[in-house]
């Protein structure tokens, strides 16, 4: 598939959806902490639970990328070197290291939130949020190579990119208003930073480098949920 096929195109076009695609995986890790809360489990081990079925549920892509990423960025130090080790399907100390954070960081700040409405809505919010950027990402960043899916995909239309960033957008709200745009904020800030740093090591995007800003994303919006809904 290249840029010029109607495969590729469509595909493009389609990612408005990205964020719609968050919810389905959302709400199965929803699922999971609210029966691992009815046996009686400790948050701890419900949230742990809950992460593991959203990795089930999206195979692990973003993660995936985000180990990738990280390897690439810290272990090479041309941004051809870097690009081989993206490729690599082995990882090293750098993706072991941030797909053991991400995990910790996901779980903790759901087990923080702790109670399964208030989780469900956190996980609503940080899985279509995390994933509303990637289309505008897309469309402002250049593929950072000639081949591979992101090359393949081609431009996101600006009309798509914004029609996720409103999907997205929207999935806050139910987490307040004032958690809502704390989140926006700290979402914003990483788009720019990741997006510095991707032209800066490869010369633009990856489908990795795409799984890491999901990833972030998550992150971000899960510890914005913990640091304000956990006394609620």
């Amino acid at each position: 598939m290249n840029a010029g096929d109607p495969a590729g195109r469509s595909f493009a076009a389609a990612q408005w959806a990205a964020p719609v695609a968050g919810l389905a995986v959302a709400l199965c890790g929803a699922a999971v902490y609210a029966l691992a809360s009815l046996l009686a489990l400790p948050a701890q081990l419900a949230a742990l639970l809950a992460v593991a079925a959203t990795m089930l549920a999206s195979g692990a892509l973003h993660e995936d990328g985000l180990s990738d990423t990280l390897d690439g960025f810290g272990g090479g130090r041309t941004r051809e070197r870097k690009l081989e080790i993206m490729r690599d399907s082995r990882i090293g100390s750098y993706g072991a290291a941030a797909l053991a954070f991400s995990i910790l960081l996901r779980a903790g700040a759901l087990a923080a939130v702790a109670a399964p409405s208030a989780v469900l809505w956190a996980l609503v919010a940080a899985h279509m949020a995390g994933r509303a950027a990637i289309p505008l990402f897309m469309h402002l960043v250049a593929p950072a190579r000639a081949d591979g899916l992101a090359a393949g995909v081609g431009i996101v239309p600006r009309e798509t990119a914004v029609a996720a960033l409103v999907i997205g957008g929207l999935a806050l709200l139910p987490l307040g208003l004032t958690p809502a745009l704390v989140a926006a904020v700290l979402l914003a800030a990483w788009f720019v930073v990741l997006r510095r740093l991707a032209e800066r090591q490869i010369g633009g995007h990856t489908g990795d480098v795409l799984g890491t800003l999901e990833q972030g994303g998550e992150i971000l919006v899960l510890l914005a949920a913990a640091s304000l809904l956990q006394h609620q």
